[in-house]
């Protein structure tokens, strides 16, 4: 059954939890498991939903977001289909920046005003799930919703970190809590299945995914004008009036992007036999920009449990339970573990090869090398002989080249690590 849907990606502030991956890109431009962007995950899901029309709002570093949708996401000239880049922008309205969710699809309204719809479905750019959106909108059709919220079930100490909904046993949600104590958690139980009982998840976590109707999404942005975002305000305030709002219970895999320490986690979990995110799923492709990469090239490398991307050219010892991206290149004797090496935007030349630079390595890692619990982010250049651990006894901190999150070491994209260098 087709919707007549607008889709509206969120794609974030500062992305401050996410420094120093979005220190020269927004949020969703962030690279994931190898070769994709994390507004691919939001994107393809509508793709694969049959929702064609498709808006990312941004403000921040928004320059390689905007090249990635005009490379990728072109619909043929017989479609209606588009992924359009919002950026925020100075009108007659408002002159400031957007200051939330719900402030930022409220000065996004005159773009979506420029075609027909009935529904927006409003989505968060940095998060890691796969959903066929059609399910949600014949629920929020034949429910009568005004507002239908996606939920996930979770357990009592998961909940602490999410806005809980409490929904009856028709799933309209008659409550709703931001991030609850413990203590608070015993009165926001929902009605779950049994098998979700049995394995604590009673407590429905908002996903930031939302329906709502054109017209009461237009009420809502009239009269709060002063609401900035969904979860704190909108939805809080739409609850107290006659607003219907109801819950759509997701159960499968859902993760949220917003640290170093769930992006890092959520792309190491890639690599496990069966991942709980199926990138290999021959109905709900996930999309990305087509390169026409060459195959990679593996020379008396050890490989286990790890995920090789385009284009690399592979001569390490071993590599384990590791994301290698696109035109990484790796030298001998090297050893990698539980590292997320987020590749290159270009091969190095014969001559910079042959031809290196004391104060400048090539592109990619060198030979003899040592790097665990890392990430290396794009155009990184790490030279010969470099031992790099994380761990949870270096000090959180930037140190120029290098960023220390819980104890994760991150090379900054572009930058060098020279040889002989040991962080540990």
């Amino acid at each position: 059954m087709k919707h007549p849907t607008l889709a509206v990606i969120l794609g974030g502030g500062r992305g401050t939890r996410l420094h120093p991956l979005t220190g020269h890109r927004s949020k969703p431009a962030v690279p994931i498991a190898g070769k994709y962007r994390l507004v691919d995950i939001p994107i393809s899901n509508c793709i694969n939903s049959d929702i064609r029309k498709i808006f990312v709002l941004t403000q921040f570093n928004s320059a390689s977001l905007n090249r990635h949708i005009k490379n990728t996401y072109n619909f043929d000239s017989f479609s209606s289909g588009f992924v359009d880049i919002l950026a925020a922008e100075q009108t007659l309205g408002s002159t400031d920046w957007f200051q939330g969710t719900a402030d930022a699809v409220r000065q996004s309204i005159h773009h979506l005003e420029n075609h027909e719809y009935e529904q927006v479905l409003i989505l968060s750019g940095d998060q890691l799930y796969q959903m066929d959106f059609r399910h949600m909108l014949s629920q929020h059709k034949d429910s009568g919703a005004d507002i239908t919220i996606a939920t996930i079930p979770v357990k009592a100490e998961d909940a602490t970190g999410f806005g809980i909904m409490k929904k009856d046993d028709k799933n309209r949600i008659d409550s709703f809590v931001e991030k609850p104590s413990l203590e608070e958690l015993s009165s926001w139980k929902s009605p779950v299945d049994d098998h979700l009982k049995g394995e604590g998840k009673e407590y429905l976590a908002s996903m930031g995914i939302y329906i709502f109707n054109r017209d009461r999404l237009m009420d809502l942005m009239d009269t709060h004008a002063d609401a900035t975002d969904f979860g704190k305000e909108i939805i809080p305030k739409a609850l107290h009036g006659e607003t219907k709002v109801f819950s759509y219970e997701f159960t499968g895999y859902w993760t949220d992007i917003g640290t170093i320490r769930s992006f890092y986690e959520a792309n190491l979990e890639l690599s496990d036999a069966v991942p709980q995110f199926n990138l290999y799923d021959n109905r709900n492709p996930i999309y990305t920009r087509a390169r026409l990469l060459p195959a990679s090239k593996v020379s008396g490398t050890h490989i286990h449990q790890t995920v090789v991307s385009e284009g690399c050219i592979i001569e390490a010892e071993s590599i384990t339970r590791s994301v290698v991206g696109i035109r990484t290149r790796i030298g001998k004797g090297t050893v990698i573990e539980n590292t997320i090496i987020m590749g290159s935007d270009s091969f190095n030349t014969i001559e910079e090869l042959s031809d290196q630079h004391p104060d400048r390595p090539p592109l990619g890692i060198g030979i003899n090398c040592s790097i665990s619990n890392a990430i290396i982010d794009k155009n990184a250049r790490i030279g010969q002989n470099v031992t790099i651990h994380g761990s949870a006894s270096l000090k959180d901190g930037d140190y120029g080249p290098y960023h220390v999150v819980d104890g994760i070491v991150i090379v900054v994209k572009g930058q060098s690590i020279m040889d002989g260098t040991t962080i540990q």
